[in-house]
């Protein structure tokens, strides 16, 4: 495995680091290691709603839905 030295680093963001570490009970080595592991993450493209909306669904079967009956638009009535 790797290492790194991290210079410079504020205060302020070390301090907030060993509170996160505290918070999820684990060491500021381990609380650092996880936060870059999930900064450099590959992240899937963002899909469109639909798409999402599908990914969501399918696994619970999908859904069928019942679509109205279209029917002719009513006469536009006359301003006369």
């Amino acid at each position: 495995m790797a290492s790194i030295t991290i210079r410079n680093l504020d205060d302020d963001v070390k301090a907030r680091l060993r509170v996160r570490a505290a918070e999820h009970h684990r060491s500021m080595e381990e609380e650092a290691r996880l936060v870059l592991r999930e900064a450099v993450e590959l992240k899937k493209a963002p899909r469109n709603l639909a798409d999402a909306i599908r990914a969501r669904i399918a696994p619970l079967g999908g859904i069928d839905l019942e679509l109205p009956s279209r029917v002719p638009m009513r006469e536009l009535p006359s301003f006369d």
